[in-house]
């Protein structure tokens, strides 16, 4: 993909979860080692921390697929029409997220990001 269709451009940002197959030692175990070194010099890495909003819409889009998309859908006027009938449903429910992220957490997990006092 960065070579298709990104191949005029010098640097890629990435923005991932932490999960651990997302690294630099990911590419080395899936290409030979100068083309790892070539795609890892091209990219520039950004992890979310545990409990952002990327956890969040992927926990969510877990639980559309659970839900909604758990069965052979024959076409995509259908999908749109199923989709949105599930959201209906969970705005109409006022579903919410178990949201566990609090201020003392986010001043631990993400102290780099504050100023120090």
């Amino acid at each position: 993909m960065a070579d298709r269709y990104f191949a005029n451009t010098k640097t890629i940002v990435l923005v991932q979860d932490n999960l651990n197959i997302h690294s630099k030692a990911s590419l080395y175990q899936a290409f030979p080692a100068i083309e790892a070194r070539r795609l890892v010099e091209r990219f520039e890495w950004h992890y979310t921390p545990n409990g952002s909003w990327l956890d969040l819409a992927e926990s969510e889009l877990s639980v559309l697929s659970s839900q909604c998309l758990d069965r052979r859908i024959p076409d995509k006027q259908t999908l749109v029409e199923e989709i949105a009938a599930w959201e209906h449903d969970r705005n109409a429910t006022h579903t919410k997220a178990n949201w566990h992220f609090s201020t003392s957490n986010a001043r631990i997990k993400l102290k780099h990001l504050y100023p120090a006092i």
